[in-house]
């Protein structure tokens, strides 16, 4: 067994582990105002959404995590086959291993295999060159690329990178060649204004805040070290919530996607009514396959759906891109997040028309 295939494993294992004890609070401070007369019926309700310029079914994926061994062989194509029963977009997690050990590329390519017609991202980080990300791409016959950005847990894992001031611009040249769409992705630790106005500077069209609050990377590589040095910064970055605030701030033309720490619809609805245009899960999914089985992950998917068109009825939401009309107020801790960052929170719970 390689190194890579062995932190694989213990990726999985441990976001396993520390499931329970995910925290995304920061969504109970977003309340929606509610009018006692829906203007739409239920029927009338579309799940449809757009982004990375293609059109998906359902504003919620699976987001990846997995893949680089025999263990993460069987996960994925047990997700790829949840995607393709339930129609859900999929993504893998870092195909580095694929590349950097061959023998572990069908861990990733069973997603395809699995799935032969469903939307599939692939996912690698920023500082390969365009020949592995193209590789990533062939491996998966992927309809997007993701690449994600991890600074903190590079730094905190034993074997993490060192070298970042060459990650944008290798973004920025990626973007240009690759030849599919890319979405930029952090990997729980949110995403500042600043960092989506220079991703998008970059050329970035499709942004994933992915802010903390679900699967804490940081966490998982202190748990690896001998000393576990920096269990008191466990709750690096922004959540979630923030990061979409921070993105809804700045007016651009950028599709972003909300990922980490999302518990249920009501989470997802608020996302979107926070201007994300989709909605990805990776460690709730996980959970699911690991200790409910493929069917009952179908069955919750299925669920979901028909809560999410629920809710948007009681918002008088007949599309998503509707959504970001509803009323919303901002309690503590979001209002004074906004209120040091400049950011109206106001203006959020005076949208209905």
């Amino acid at each position: 067994m390689t190194q890579h295939t062995n932190r694989k494993d213990e990726h999985v294992e441990l976001a396993e582990a520390f499931y329970h004890e995910r925290r995304a609070d920061h969504f109970d401070a977003i309340k929606f105002v509610h009018h006692s007369f829906p203007t739409v019926n239920k029927e009338n309700v579309s799940l449809a959404t757009r982004f990375a310029d293609m059109d998906f079914p359902f504003p919620f994926f699976i987001n990846g995590m997995t893949g680089g061994s025999d263990k993460t062989y069987k996960i994925n194509q047990d997700l790829a086959t949840v995607a393709r029963e339930t129609g859900l977009a999929i993504a893998s997690g870092s195909v580095s291993a694929g590349i950097k050990h061959p023998e572990t590329a069908p861990s990733f390519e069973i997603i395809r295999q699995t799935n032969p017609n469903g939307k599939i991202f692939a996912n690698l980080g920023p500082e390969h060159p365009i020949e592995n990300y193209q590789r990533a791409v062939d491996i998966l016959k992927a309809d997007a690329l993701q690449i994600h950005v991890n600074a903190p847990q590079e730094l905190v894992m034993p074997e993490g990178e060192r070298i970042f001031d060459t990650w944008l611009n290798n973004i920025e040249k990626t973007v240009q060649t690759i030849g599919v769409p890319v979405i930029v992705k952090e990997v729980g630790f949110g995403m500042s204004k600043e960092t989506i106005q220079r991703l998008s500077q970059a050329g970035v069209k499709t942004i994933d805040v992915s802010g903390n609050g679900g699967t804490n990377f940081l966490k998982i590589e202190n748990a690896r070290r001998e000393h576990q040095e920096f269990a008191f910064a466990e709750d690096w970055g922004q959540s979630t919530a923030i990061s979409l605030l921070e993105g809804y701030a700045i007016h651009q033309d950028i599709n972003l996607i909300a990922s980490g720490g999302i518990r249920n619809p009501y989470d997802i609805v608020k996302s979107l009514a926070l201007g994300a245009k989709a909605v990805g899960l990776s460690g709730h999914f996980l959970h699911l396959v690991l200790n409910e089985g493929v069917d009952e992950t179908i069955a919750e998917v299925e669920r979901w759906k028909n809560t999410i068109q629920t809710l948007m009825t009681l918002l008088s939401a007949d599309t998503v891109t509707s959504l970001t009309s509803s009323d919303i107020v901002l309690m503590d801790p979001l209002k004074t997040w906004c209120e040091a960052r400049q950011i109206d929170w106001q203006s959020f719970a005076n949208r209905y028309h």
